[in-house]
């Protein structure tokens, strides 16, 4: 399929070959018309943040690349529901991999954003204490800030603390200040990416679950739900079920226990009650309960961490939402009096270690990137980077890198330029001028756009992750029947 490349203003010039599959039996991979016939060089599957970063870094070399989800859209998983913000990896266990690919990652990603138009705005993190125990440990986070390379951090006292954040609760007695902790759009991130990946030549096969996987005279043959599918090297980035796909080569290297974190998600009004990222002091269990903002003016509180059998339990339940408020008091009193937008919930991929379980099987031609957990949003480019180098040490050689297809997307930030405030814009198109999503104003012209995008959605959920729309107060009761049929003409 061809796809014309389009952003904020309508298309943004220039056309792309991409192939996206979503039905079918996989007849894509021949296209190429070389040596290898029906081979590709590297699989990737899963199509989330990490796996869609593995696909851009692989897409700068002249390499045959399969990219593949079982969901019927990128970043469908665990990737659509995080708390969505761009780490400094100030409090990761020193030494880890997980501490050097997001210290190296935040930068790359940040740069990465500000040339793509995903929306960052840097609000720094407060991680505050509340009793004389947390108080104690505040040190002891800023050595460890420290041994992690970042250096900004900062003690504040109670009273400096009340001036910067003046609607905390009561009791609090002082907080380690962060100032380079970001919020990001998780949405946008994934699907540049696979953007910029499809243009340069990846082919995206999406409602495409891998089965099976078996040695077939030196290559991999995938069994898929719709057909086989052959590859020299594999890279395994399926999140939640990175453990299964694993086993299939016999290994019992890590187990992927999914991490329910429930989050409730407050209106604009509620935006002025907090300035920065309020973290509680970690424990065992986990970073615990934050109130953070959104790049999309909202205010976040959550999340819950729960460990279950289900990987596919994204359920919101009354339990932890009651636990969210009791918590919420404690950080923000005000915040329990403003009117909640949405409910939702996501799954870590919890392996029960502090670190990153990305390994290489160089005799095997296969990478397994597993116990991604949130900060992988952060360190996606990062790891992009460092499993690419994996696959060229197990053999895969590269070449010389290419520069990418330029990508613009539309900025969904409620702090940045939006179409319908554009009188220039309007004037040229009057599509920018016209409403759909009253509550996030979204006009036609940004739905026309993501409608016919190089990876255009695979559901009226995609949709709203492409615009925005409907996920405002009335969560699409007013909106939801327009965008659907605008959905549904647009589907081929």
């Amino acid at each position: 399929m061809t796809a014309e490349a389009t952003g904020a203003g309508g298309p943004a010039g220039g056309a792309y070959d991409v192939t996206i599959t979503r039905a079918g039996e996989l007849t894509g991979s021949g296209a190429y018309g070389d040596t290898y016939g029906d081979t590709y060089d590297v699989t990737v599957i899963g199509a989330g943040v990490v796996g869609a970063a593995i696909a851009r870094e692989l897409a700068r070399y002249h390499l045959r690349t399969a990219l593949v989800d079982a969901s019927h859209d990128i970043g469908n998983g665990t990737s659509k529901a995080n708390t969505a913000i761009l780490h400094t990896g100030f409090d990761a266990a020193p030494d880890s991999l997980e501490a050097r690919l997001v210290r190296e990652g935040r930068h790359l990603l940040a740069a990465y954003a500000a040339e793509t138009g995903i929306p960052v705005e840097r609000v720094g993190a407060l991680l505050i204490a509340w009793d004389e125990e947390q108080l104690a440990m505040l040190p002891k986070l800023l050595a460890k800030s420290e041994r992690n390379g970042y250096h900004a951090a900062r003690m504040l006292g109670a009273e400096e603390l009340a001036a910067c954040e003046p609607h905390l609760g009561p009791g609090v007695l002082g907080a380690l200040e962060i100032p380079d902790e970001s919020i990001i759009c998780p949405w946008s991130t994934p699907l540049a990416y696979a953007t910029q990946a499809v243009r340069a030549g990846v082919h995206l096969h999406l409602n495409c679950r891998v089965q099976h996987i078996a040695d077939d005279h030196g290559t991999h043959l995938l069994t898929t739900s719709r057909g086989t599918l052959r590859t020299r090297y594999l890279v395994n980035a399926a999140g939640l079920y990175a453990d299964e796909i694993d086993r299939q080569f016999g290994h019992d290297a890590f187990t992927v226990t999914p991490r329910r974190g429930e989050l409730i998600v407050f209106d604009k009004l509620a935006r002025d009650l907090v300035s920065h990222i309020l973290l509680p002091v970690p424990t065992a269990a986990g970073k615990g309960v934050l109130v953070a903002p959104t790049v999309f003016g909202n205010v976040l509180l959550g999340p819950t961490s729960e460990e279950i059998d289900d990987k596919s339990a994204t359920d919101s339940t009354a339990d932890g939402i009651d636990f969210l408020r009791e918590k919420g008091r404690r950080i923000l009193p005000a915040l329990l009096d403003e009117e909640v937008t949405a409910v939702y919930a996501g799954l870590r991929a919890a392996t029960g270690c502090e670190d990153y379980r990305i390994q290489d099987h160089p005799a095997l031609r296969y990478v397994a990137v597993g116990g991604i957990r949130s900060t992988g949003l952060t360190a996606s480019m990062a790891i992009g980077a460092h499993v690419t180098g994996l696959l060229a040490g197990a053999g895969l050689a590269l070449g010389t890198p290419r520069e990418l297809p330029p990508v613009s997307l539309p900025n969904l930030g409620e702090a940045f330029p939006r179409p319908y405030r554009s009188a220039g814009l309007i004037a040229e198109d009057p599509a920018y001028g016209t409403l759909v999503c009253h509550c996030e104003q979204v006009t036609l012209g940004e739905i026309r756009d993501a409608l016919h995008s190089t990876i255009p959605p695979g559901s009226p959920d995609g949709l709203r992750r492409r615009t925005r729309a409907g996920s405002g107060r009335c969560q699409g009761f007013t909106c939801g029947a327009a965008l659907r049929a605008l959905y549904e003409e647009a589907r081929p």
